[in-house]
């Protein structure tokens, strides 16, 4: 993949030092203030992501300090400079796409942190993997998970890399679009959330279709994907799935407790975006079938 022909985004914060990335738990409001906001709430009927979110911009607005304050991402490091090509080129992708349906992009911070780091949905450890935390629209990513996937899953290469950044962004579009806002209020209402076709499943699976969205665009404008490239984010959608993970872990398959979607789910919507480069291709809501 010739991702050096990619624009680098200024978006991405290093706190790997361990001074960045304080979020709502960094010594202001701790997991007992988390939980009671979440609790209130719920019963108050309001999404708990949103109040922290709004606190968390409350906070370090008051405290003065932010997590833009901390080491912005140098590019000598070449893990660093390919996850800054791949943040800008999302960026780009999806500026366009906004604008010509009369919209305005955010972009979302890309946060790279180590072994564990609070944001405004509380504590994870490196463990969880990446993930995207719509309290504060950031991307949260170690980029040990890399080898992980490489190692675990047998899923290496650029590409692949590239599929799990832009499946994060794909949240920060479901975000942008409300997509996350009906889920949650959806849970309130005691919509089903896991299994084969919960509303888990088919959030995930419309993120992996937003990141098929991305790589048609990114390849239109740079022709960067070389041969085996696409295979590898294939390769990668399908070690993830749902039923794969529970095989390996436990030795059998339960679809009940799905939340990402299969193998075979996760891959047919990635290239429906790709193949597509369309949006509205990933109304994965209101499929008949996943």
């Amino acid at each position: 993949m010739r991702w050096k022909r990619a624009r680098r985004s200024d978006n991405v914060v290093d706190a790997r030092s361990g001074g960045g990335s304080r979020g709502l738990s960094g010594g202001r409001l701790g997991l007992g203030g988390i939980a009671l906001v979440v609790v209130l709430g719920l019963l108050m009927g309001q999404d708990p992501l949103q109040i922290l979110g709004q606190l968390a911009g409350q906070m370090e607005a008051g405290s003065g300090t932010t997590q833009q304050q901390s080491a912005p991402a140098s590019s000598e490091d070449p893990q660093v400079d390919f996850v800054r090509a791949i943040l800008g080129d999302t960026e780009d992708t999806w500026r366009t796409i906004f604008q010509q349906a009369g919209q305005q992009y955010r972009d979302p911070k890309l946060v790279l942190f180590r072994n564990g780091v609070n944001s405004a949905c509380g504590f994870a450890s490196s463990a969880v993997g990446p993930f995207y935390c719509p309290g504060d629209q950031q991307v949260y990513l170690d980029l040990q998970f890399f080898e992980e996937m490489a190692r675990r899953f047998a899923a290496a290469g650029d590409f692949a890399q590239a599929y799990v950044i832009a499946h994060e962004v794909g949240h920060h579009v479901q975000t942008l679009l409300g997509v996350s806002q009906q889920v949650n209020q959806a849970r309130q209402g005691g919509a089903r959330m896991e299994g084969a076709n919960g509303l888990l499943v088919r959030q995930e699976l419309q993120a992996d279709c937003f990141a098929g969205v991305w790589a048609h665009h990114a390849q239109a404008r740079h022709d960067w994907l070389e041969e085996g490239d696409l295979e590898k984010a294939l390769n990668a959608a399908s070690a993830i799935g749902d039923d794969r993970l529970q095989q390996q872990s436990q030795g059998r398959v339960v679809p009940d407790a799905f939340t990402h979607g299969t193998s075979a789910q996760r891959v047919r919507w990635f290239r429906a975006g790709f193949e597509h480069g369309q949006p509205l291709r990933c109304d994965t809501f209101q499929a008949q079938k996943l």
